[in-house]
Protein backbone atom coordinates (compact mmCIF):
# COMPACT_ATOMS: atom_id res chain seq x y z
CA UNK A 1 0.00 0.00 0.00
CA UNK A 2 1.15 3.51 -0.75
CA UNK A 3 0.75 6.31 1.73
CA UNK A 4 -1.87 8.91 0.92
CA UNK A 5 -0.32 12.12 -0.36
CA UNK A 6 -0.21 14.92 2.17
CA UNK A 7 -1.18 18.47 1.32
CA UNK A 8 1.57 20.96 2.01
CA UNK A 9 0.29 23.99 3.86
CA UNK A 10 1.17 27.49 2.62
CA UNK A 11 4.14 29.16 4.27
CA UNK A 12 1.88 31.79 5.85
CA UNK A 13 -0.22 29.10 7.56
CA UNK A 14 2.91 27.39 8.81
CA UNK A 15 4.12 30.66 10.34
CA UNK A 16 0.71 31.44 11.75
CA UNK A 17 0.37 28.11 13.55
CA UNK A 18 4.00 27.62 14.66
CA UNK A 19 4.13 26.91 18.40
CA UNK A 20 0.37 27.14 18.56
CA UNK A 21 0.41 30.64 17.08
CA UNK A 22 2.74 31.93 19.78
CA UNK A 23 5.76 32.26 17.51
CA UNK A 24 4.02 34.81 15.31
CA UNK A 25 2.72 36.62 18.40
CA UNK A 26 6.30 36.93 19.62
CA UNK A 27 7.50 38.16 16.24
CA UNK A 28 4.72 40.76 16.08
CA UNK A 29 5.49 42.19 19.52
CA UNK A 30 9.28 42.09 19.06
CA UNK A 31 9.27 43.83 15.67
CA UNK A 32 6.72 46.34 16.95
CA UNK A 33 8.95 47.11 19.95
CA UNK A 34 11.84 47.85 17.60
CA UNK A 35 9.61 50.04 15.42
CA UNK A 36 8.35 52.01 18.44
CA UNK A 37 11.88 52.50 19.77
CA UNK A 38 13.11 53.76 16.39
CA UNK A 39 10.09 56.08 16.17
CA UNK A 40 10.85 57.49 19.63
CA UNK A 41 14.39 58.37 18.55
CA UNK A 42 14.08 59.40 14.91
CA UNK A 43 10.57 60.69 14.19
CA UNK A 44 10.25 64.37 13.31
CA UNK A 45 6.66 64.42 14.61
CA UNK A 46 6.60 65.10 18.35
CA UNK A 47 3.34 63.18 19.04
CA UNK A 48 4.88 60.15 17.30
CA UNK A 49 8.05 60.38 19.38
CA UNK A 50 5.98 60.59 22.56
CA UNK A 51 4.03 57.51 21.45
CA UNK A 52 7.19 55.56 20.71
CA UNK A 53 8.70 56.19 24.14
CA UNK A 54 5.73 54.58 25.90
CA UNK A 55 4.74 52.00 23.28
CA UNK A 56 8.26 50.53 23.06
CA UNK A 57 8.01 49.49 26.71
CA UNK A 58 4.53 48.05 26.21
CA UNK A 59 5.57 46.01 23.18
CA UNK A 60 8.69 44.81 25.00
CA UNK A 61 6.64 43.57 27.95
CA UNK A 62 4.23 41.82 25.57
CA UNK A 63 7.19 40.23 23.77
CA UNK A 64 8.57 38.98 27.08
CA UNK A 65 5.19 37.49 27.95
CA UNK A 66 5.01 35.80 24.54
CA UNK A 67 8.56 34.49 24.99
CA UNK A 68 7.52 32.88 28.26
CA UNK A 69 4.49 31.36 26.55
CA UNK A 70 6.64 29.90 23.74
CA UNK A 71 9.04 28.30 26.23
CA UNK A 72 6.16 26.94 28.29
CA UNK A 73 4.47 25.59 25.16
CA UNK A 74 7.57 23.53 24.38
CA UNK A 75 7.59 21.97 27.83
CA UNK A 76 3.83 21.75 28.42
CA UNK A 77 1.84 22.18 25.21
CA UNK A 78 -1.51 21.83 26.93
CA UNK A 79 -0.93 24.50 29.55
CA UNK A 80 -3.76 27.06 29.88
CA UNK A 81 -1.10 29.78 29.97
CA UNK A 82 -0.33 29.07 26.30
CA UNK A 83 -3.88 28.69 25.01
CA UNK A 84 -6.10 31.14 23.16
CA UNK A 85 -7.50 32.86 26.28
CA UNK A 86 -3.96 33.63 27.43
CA UNK A 87 -3.03 34.94 23.98
CA UNK A 88 -6.12 37.16 24.01
CA UNK A 89 -5.05 38.48 27.41
CA UNK A 90 -1.57 39.40 26.12
CA UNK A 91 -3.13 41.08 23.09
CA UNK A 92 -5.41 43.14 25.34
CA UNK A 93 -2.44 44.09 27.52
CA UNK A 94 -0.47 45.12 24.43
CA UNK A 95 -3.31 47.33 23.17
CA UNK A 96 -3.72 49.02 26.54
CA UNK A 97 0.00 49.75 26.91
CA UNK A 98 0.81 50.65 23.31
CA UNK A 99 -2.32 52.55 22.25
CA UNK A 100 -4.56 53.52 25.16
CA UNK A 101 -1.84 54.43 27.66
CA UNK A 102 0.04 56.72 25.22
CA UNK A 103 -3.29 58.20 24.15
CA UNK A 104 -4.26 59.04 27.74
CA UNK A 105 -0.79 60.39 28.52
CA UNK A 106 -0.87 62.72 25.53
CA UNK A 107 -4.45 63.80 26.31
CA UNK A 108 -3.53 64.69 29.91
CA UNK A 109 -0.36 66.50 28.83
CA UNK A 110 -2.29 68.41 26.18
CA UNK A 111 -4.92 69.44 28.74
CA UNK A 112 -2.04 70.65 30.90
CA UNK A 113 -0.82 73.04 28.21
CA UNK A 114 1.39 70.99 25.87
CA UNK A 115 0.65 72.01 22.30
CA UNK A 116 2.73 69.22 20.74
CA UNK A 117 0.66 66.27 21.95
CA UNK A 118 -1.88 65.87 19.15
CA UNK A 119 -1.84 65.67 15.39
CA UNK A 120 -3.69 68.21 13.31
CA UNK A 121 -6.69 65.95 12.65
CA UNK A 122 -7.54 65.98 16.36
CA UNK A 123 -7.81 69.76 16.34
CA UNK A 124 -9.78 69.72 13.08
CA UNK A 125 -12.36 67.28 14.46
CA UNK A 126 -12.73 69.19 17.72
CA UNK A 127 -13.14 72.51 15.92
CA UNK A 128 -15.73 70.95 13.62
CA UNK A 129 -17.68 69.78 16.67
CA UNK A 130 -17.72 73.31 18.04
CA UNK A 131 -18.89 74.74 14.70
CA UNK A 132 -21.63 72.13 14.49
CA UNK A 133 -23.01 73.35 17.81
CA UNK A 134 -22.67 77.04 16.93
CA UNK A 135 -23.71 77.14 13.28
CA UNK A 136 -25.34 73.81 12.43
CA UNK A 137 -22.53 72.77 10.07
CA UNK A 138 -19.02 71.47 10.84
CA UNK A 139 -17.57 73.25 7.81
CA UNK A 140 -16.14 76.70 7.15
CA UNK A 141 -16.90 78.27 3.80
CA UNK A 142 -14.34 79.39 1.23
CA UNK A 143 -14.41 83.05 2.33
CA UNK A 144 -14.10 82.17 6.03
CA UNK A 145 -11.08 79.97 5.35
CA UNK A 146 -9.52 82.67 3.14
CA UNK A 147 -9.87 85.15 6.02
CA UNK A 148 -7.74 82.98 8.30
CA UNK A 149 -3.98 83.64 8.63
CA UNK A 150 -2.06 81.64 5.99
CA UNK A 151 -0.61 79.31 8.63
CA UNK A 152 -4.08 78.41 9.91
CA UNK A 153 -5.92 77.86 6.63
CA UNK A 154 -5.06 74.16 6.50
CA UNK A 155 -6.70 73.64 9.89
CA UNK A 156 -9.76 75.48 8.61
CA UNK A 157 -10.57 72.57 6.29
CA UNK A 158 -12.55 69.56 7.52
CA UNK A 159 -12.13 66.86 4.84
CA UNK A 160 -14.43 64.40 6.63
CA UNK A 161 -18.08 63.50 6.44
CA UNK A 162 -20.40 65.37 8.84
CA UNK A 163 -20.66 62.50 11.33
CA UNK A 164 -17.00 62.86 12.29
CA UNK A 165 -17.86 66.14 14.06
CA UNK A 166 -19.73 64.15 16.72
CA UNK A 167 -16.39 63.07 18.17
CA UNK A 168 -15.61 66.76 18.71
CA UNK A 169 -18.79 67.56 20.62
CA UNK A 170 -17.40 66.69 24.10
CA UNK A 171 -14.61 69.26 23.58
CA UNK A 172 -17.20 71.86 22.64
CA UNK A 173 -18.82 71.36 26.05
CA UNK A 174 -15.76 71.33 28.33
CA UNK A 175 -11.99 71.57 27.82
CA UNK A 176 -10.36 68.71 29.73
CA UNK A 177 -8.38 65.54 29.05
CA UNK A 178 -11.35 63.18 28.67
CA UNK A 179 -12.96 65.39 26.02
CA UNK A 180 -9.96 64.93 23.73
CA UNK A 181 -11.37 63.56 20.47
CA UNK A 182 -8.92 60.64 20.62
CA UNK A 183 -10.53 59.36 23.80
CA UNK A 184 -13.85 59.05 22.00
CA UNK A 185 -12.19 57.60 18.90
CA UNK A 186 -10.86 54.86 21.20
CA UNK A 187 -14.29 54.30 22.78
CA UNK A 188 -15.94 53.98 19.37
CA UNK A 189 -13.21 51.63 18.16
CA UNK A 190 -13.46 49.39 21.23
CA UNK A 191 -17.26 49.16 21.05
CA UNK A 192 -17.29 48.33 17.32
CA UNK A 193 -14.58 45.67 17.66
CA UNK A 194 -16.31 44.11 20.68
CA UNK A 195 -19.55 43.85 18.70
CA UNK A 196 -17.66 42.34 15.76
CA UNK A 197 -16.04 39.70 17.96
CA UNK A 198 -19.40 38.92 19.54
CA UNK A 199 -21.06 38.54 16.13
CA UNK A 200 -18.40 36.09 14.95
CA UNK A 201 -18.15 34.08 18.19
CA UNK A 202 -21.84 33.66 18.85
CA UNK A 203 -22.71 30.02 19.68
CA UNK A 204 -23.67 28.10 16.59
CA UNK A 205 -22.56 30.85 14.25
CA UNK A 206 -20.99 29.95 10.91
CA UNK A 207 -17.55 31.14 11.99
CA UNK A 208 -17.62 29.92 15.59
CA UNK A 209 -14.43 27.98 16.30
CA UNK A 210 -12.14 30.27 14.28
CA UNK A 211 -10.89 32.10 17.36
CA UNK A 212 -7.29 31.80 16.19
CA UNK A 213 -8.05 33.67 12.96
CA UNK A 214 -10.23 36.13 14.85
CA UNK A 215 -7.38 36.89 17.23
CA UNK A 216 -5.13 37.70 14.26
CA UNK A 217 -7.77 40.03 12.88
CA UNK A 218 -8.13 41.87 16.17
CA UNK A 219 -4.35 42.16 16.49
CA UNK A 220 -4.19 43.71 13.02
CA UNK A 221 -6.74 46.35 14.04
CA UNK A 222 -5.31 47.15 17.47
CA UNK A 223 -1.71 46.30 18.37
CA UNK A 224 -0.19 46.55 14.89
CA UNK A 225 2.00 49.68 15.17
CA UNK A 226 0.32 51.46 12.28
CA UNK A 227 -3.00 51.20 14.18
CA UNK A 228 -1.72 51.80 17.72
CA UNK A 229 0.31 54.83 16.61
CA UNK A 230 -2.62 56.26 14.65
CA UNK A 231 -5.06 55.88 17.54
CA UNK A 232 -2.71 57.45 20.09
CA UNK A 233 -1.71 60.46 18.02
CA UNK A 234 -4.60 61.13 15.63
CA UNK A 235 -7.15 58.37 15.70
CA UNK A 236 -9.92 59.39 13.31
CA UNK A 237 -9.36 56.37 11.03
CA UNK A 238 -9.72 53.73 13.75
CA UNK A 239 -13.48 53.96 14.43
CA UNK A 240 -14.07 53.99 10.67
CA UNK A 241 -11.96 50.85 10.28
CA UNK A 242 -13.61 49.12 13.24
CA UNK A 243 -17.10 49.85 11.89
CA UNK A 244 -16.13 48.41 8.49
CA UNK A 245 -14.82 45.27 10.21
CA UNK A 246 -18.09 45.09 12.15
CA UNK A 247 -20.03 45.33 8.88
CA UNK A 248 -18.02 42.44 7.42
CA UNK A 249 -18.61 40.43 10.61
CA UNK A 250 -22.36 40.99 10.28
CA UNK A 251 -22.11 39.89 6.65
CA UNK A 252 -20.39 36.67 7.71
CA UNK A 253 -23.16 36.14 10.27
CA UNK A 254 -25.75 36.58 7.48
CA UNK A 255 -27.17 39.81 8.90
CA UNK A 256 -27.32 42.05 5.82
CA UNK A 257 -29.41 44.78 7.45
CA UNK A 258 -26.98 45.14 10.35
CA UNK A 259 -24.03 45.09 7.92
CA UNK A 260 -25.58 47.98 6.01
CA UNK A 261 -26.13 50.02 9.18
CA UNK A 262 -22.54 49.46 10.40
CA UNK A 263 -20.89 50.44 7.12
CA UNK A 264 -23.38 53.30 6.76
CA UNK A 265 -22.28 54.76 10.09
CA UNK A 266 -18.66 54.43 8.91
CA UNK A 267 -19.56 56.18 5.65
CA UNK A 268 -21.12 59.05 7.62
CA UNK A 269 -17.67 59.54 9.18
CA UNK A 270 -15.23 59.23 6.30
CA UNK A 271 -15.14 58.56 2.55
CA UNK A 272 -12.85 55.56 3.00
CA UNK A 273 -15.89 53.51 4.00
CA UNK A 274 -17.81 54.21 0.80
CA UNK A 275 -16.00 51.59 -1.35
CA UNK A 276 -16.66 49.04 1.40
CA UNK A 277 -20.33 50.02 1.35
CA UNK A 278 -20.47 49.50 -2.43
CA UNK A 279 -18.92 46.04 -2.17
CA UNK A 280 -21.32 45.04 0.60
CA UNK A 281 -24.35 46.28 -1.36
CA UNK A 282 -23.27 44.06 -4.26
CA UNK A 283 -22.71 41.19 -1.81
CA UNK A 284 -26.23 41.73 -0.49
CA UNK A 285 -27.64 41.70 -4.01
CA UNK A 286 -26.27 38.18 -4.52
CA UNK A 287 -28.36 37.12 -1.49
CA UNK A 288 -31.47 39.06 -2.57
CA UNK A 289 -30.81 41.52 0.26
CA UNK A 290 -29.27 44.38 -1.68
CA UNK A 291 -31.96 46.87 -0.67
CA UNK A 292 -31.61 45.94 3.00
CA UNK A 293 -27.88 46.60 2.86
CA UNK A 294 -28.27 49.76 0.78
CA UNK A 295 -30.85 51.23 3.17
CA UNK A 296 -28.19 51.64 5.84
CA UNK A 297 -25.04 51.72 3.74
CA UNK A 298 -26.24 54.57 1.53
CA UNK A 299 -29.11 56.01 3.55
CA UNK A 300 -27.12 56.92 6.66
CA UNK A 301 -24.36 58.90 4.86
CA UNK A 302 -27.02 60.74 2.84
CA UNK A 303 -28.99 61.49 6.00
CA UNK A 304 -25.83 62.92 7.59
CA UNK A 305 -25.12 65.10 4.55
CA UNK A 306 -28.59 66.57 4.06
CA UNK A 307 -28.72 68.89 7.12
CA UNK A 308 -25.32 70.47 6.45
CA UNK A 309 -26.18 70.67 2.75
CA UNK A 310 -29.23 72.76 3.62
CA UNK A 311 -27.27 74.98 6.03
CA UNK A 312 -24.31 75.79 3.74
CA UNK A 313 -23.95 73.87 0.48
CA UNK A 314 -20.87 75.79 -0.66
CA UNK A 315 -18.98 75.04 2.56
CA UNK A 316 -19.74 71.34 2.18
CA UNK A 317 -18.45 71.30 -1.40
CA UNK A 318 -15.32 73.28 -0.44
CA UNK A 319 -14.34 70.86 2.33
CA UNK A 320 -15.53 67.47 1.11
CA UNK A 321 -14.85 67.79 -2.63
CA UNK A 322 -12.61 70.69 -3.60
CA UNK A 323 -9.98 70.30 -0.89
CA UNK A 324 -9.45 66.50 -1.24
CA UNK A 325 -9.21 66.92 -5.01
CA UNK A 326 -6.46 69.53 -4.63
CA UNK A 327 -8.54 72.60 -5.53
CA UNK A 328 -8.71 74.24 -2.11
CA UNK A 329 -6.91 77.35 -0.93
CA UNK A 330 -4.13 75.11 0.40
CA UNK A 331 -3.04 71.63 -0.58
CA UNK A 332 -3.16 68.54 1.58
CA UNK A 333 0.15 67.61 3.26
CA UNK A 334 -0.63 63.91 2.65
CA UNK A 335 2.41 62.90 0.60
CA UNK A 336 3.90 59.44 1.08
CA UNK A 337 6.43 57.97 -1.37
CA UNK A 338 4.03 55.51 -2.98
CA UNK A 339 4.02 54.88 -6.76
CA UNK A 340 1.16 57.30 -7.45
CA UNK A 341 2.88 60.18 -5.66
CA UNK A 342 6.25 59.42 -7.26
CA UNK A 343 4.71 59.29 -10.74
CA UNK A 344 2.79 62.52 -10.15
CA UNK A 345 5.85 64.44 -8.96
CA UNK A 346 8.66 63.08 -11.16
CA UNK A 347 7.22 62.34 -14.62
CA UNK A 348 6.12 64.92 -17.20
CA UNK A 349 2.35 65.07 -16.95
CA UNK A 350 2.71 62.78 -13.96
CA UNK A 351 -0.57 63.75 -12.28
CA UNK A 352 -2.49 62.80 -15.40
CA UNK A 353 -0.62 59.49 -15.64
CA UNK A 354 -1.25 58.72 -11.95
CA UNK A 355 -4.92 59.64 -12.30
CA UNK A 356 -5.23 57.40 -15.38
CA UNK A 357 -3.67 54.47 -13.50
CA UNK A 358 -6.03 55.05 -10.59
CA UNK A 359 -9.04 55.11 -12.92
CA UNK A 360 -7.80 51.95 -14.66
CA UNK A 361 -7.52 50.16 -11.32
CA UNK A 362 -11.03 51.30 -10.42
CA UNK A 363 -12.39 50.03 -13.73
CA UNK A 364 -10.67 46.68 -13.24
CA UNK A 365 -12.28 46.30 -9.83
CA UNK A 366 -15.66 47.34 -11.26
CA UNK A 367 -15.37 44.70 -13.99
CA UNK A 368 -14.45 42.11 -11.35
CA UNK A 369 -17.49 43.05 -9.27
CA UNK A 370 -19.78 42.90 -12.30
CA UNK A 371 -18.52 39.57 -13.63
CA UNK A 372 -17.91 37.83 -10.31
CA UNK A 373 -19.80 39.58 -7.53
CA UNK A 374 -18.75 38.61 -4.00
CA UNK A 375 -20.99 35.87 -2.63
CA UNK A 376 -19.33 35.60 0.77
CA UNK A 377 -18.05 37.96 3.43
CA UNK A 378 -14.55 36.54 2.89
CA UNK A 379 -14.55 37.53 -0.77
CA UNK A 380 -15.97 40.95 0.07
CA UNK A 381 -13.19 41.54 2.62
CA UNK A 382 -10.52 40.49 0.11
CA UNK A 383 -11.90 42.76 -2.60
CA UNK A 384 -12.01 45.67 -0.15
CA UNK A 385 -8.47 44.95 0.99
CA UNK A 386 -6.85 44.60 -2.41
CA UNK A 387 -8.95 47.38 -3.94
CA UNK A 388 -8.05 49.92 -1.26
CA UNK A 389 -4.42 48.82 -1.39
CA UNK A 390 -4.30 49.55 -5.12
CA UNK A 391 -6.04 52.90 -4.62
CA UNK A 392 -3.70 53.99 -1.81
CA UNK A 393 -0.62 53.04 -3.79
CA UNK A 394 -1.80 54.90 -6.92
CA UNK A 395 -3.29 58.05 -5.37
CA UNK A 396 -1.10 61.13 -6.04
CA UNK A 397 -1.68 62.37 -2.46
CA UNK A 398 -2.00 59.84 0.32
CA UNK A 399 -0.68 58.91 3.75
CA UNK A 400 1.34 55.89 4.85
CA UNK A 401 -1.12 55.43 7.70
CA UNK A 402 -3.95 54.68 5.30
CA UNK A 403 -2.42 51.24 4.80
CA UNK A 404 -4.10 50.21 8.04
CA UNK A 405 -7.33 49.73 6.05
CA UNK A 406 -6.19 47.13 3.48
CA UNK A 407 -3.94 45.35 5.99
CA UNK A 408 -6.77 44.96 8.49
CA UNK A 409 -9.27 43.84 5.82
CA UNK A 410 -6.92 41.19 4.45
CA UNK A 411 -6.03 39.81 7.88
CA UNK A 412 -9.70 39.94 8.95
CA UNK A 413 -10.82 37.82 5.98
CA UNK A 414 -9.83 34.37 7.38
CA UNK A 415 -11.89 35.05 10.53
CA UNK A 416 -14.97 35.40 8.32
CA UNK A 417 -14.58 32.00 6.66
CA UNK A 418 -17.30 29.53 7.70
CA UNK A 419 -16.18 26.44 9.57
CA UNK A 420 -17.04 23.23 7.65
CA UNK A 421 -19.96 21.37 9.14
CA UNK A 422 -17.85 18.27 9.82
CA UNK A 423 -14.99 20.31 11.34
CA UNK A 424 -13.88 19.27 14.84
CA UNK A 425 -14.32 22.89 15.90
CA UNK A 426 -18.10 22.51 15.52
CA UNK A 427 -18.37 19.24 17.39
CA UNK A 428 -19.99 19.27 20.81
CA UNK A 429 -17.73 18.18 23.69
Amino acid sequence: MTAAPTTRRPVWQQLDTAAGGLALDLGLYAVSAAFAAITAVTSTLLPHRAWGGIAAVGYLLAALAATGQVLLHRRSPGSPLTGLPARWAVTAFAWVTTALLPLLAQSVQRAGGRTDRAQEEVLVVEHSGGRLVDTGTPYLGHDAIAALPPGEQLLGYTPYQPGMALFGLPRAAVDTWWTDARVWFAVGTAVALALAVRALRRPGGPTAGRDDALLRGVQAATVLPICALTLATGGDDLPVLALCLLALAFAAADRPGAAGVAVGVAGALKLFAWPVALVLVIWGATRRAGLRVAAGALGLPVAALLPVLLVDRDALVENVLRFPLGHGLVTSPAQSPFPGHLIATTLPGGRIVAAALLVAAGLAIAVRLARRPPRSAVTAALICGYGLLAAILLMPSTRFGYLLYPVAFLVWAPALRPVPVDSPATASP
